[in-house]
């Protein structure tokens, strides 16, 4: 089963991600802030990292870049789910190493095919 990390300070939105992701089969981990997220990310090995930008502490563009930065052959895919979507914000989420870059608000339909293509599905 993959693994995914959601890291979303907003409850209902971490709700729902769940809630969906879950659905879809994957195991999924939350986290409210971009410190908790990584210490997760370090503890634990996942496939997919949800990022939003505006984490409390540590944002999601520093917690990117961090996860990239480590030297670590089972590094996640990254999807950063977030409401900065200016261009030149899309352009650094990718720039740090974000695989996938979805702005908020987002279609379910969209987000989990975007989801299932970075793990390797349809």
């Amino acid at each position: 089963m993959k693994r995914v990390l959601v890291a979303e300070d907003d409850p209902s939105i971490v709700l729902s991600l769940e809630f969906l992701l879950s659905e879809a089969g994957y195991e999924v981990h939350t986290a409210n802030d971009g410190a908790n997220a990584l210490a997760l990310v370090k503890a634990h090995s996942f496939d997919l990292l949800v990022l939003d930008v505006m984490l409390p502490g540590l944002n999601g563009f520093e917690v990117c870049r961090i996860v990239r930065s480590a030297p670590n052959p089972d590094t996640p895919r990254i999807l950063m789910l977030t409401a900065r979507g200016r261009e030149h914000e899309v352009a650094h989420g990718l720039a740090l190493g974000a695989d996938a870059y979805i702005t908020k608000p987002f279609a379910t339909r969209e987000l989990m095919r975007v989801v299932s293509q970075l793990l390797g599905g349809t």
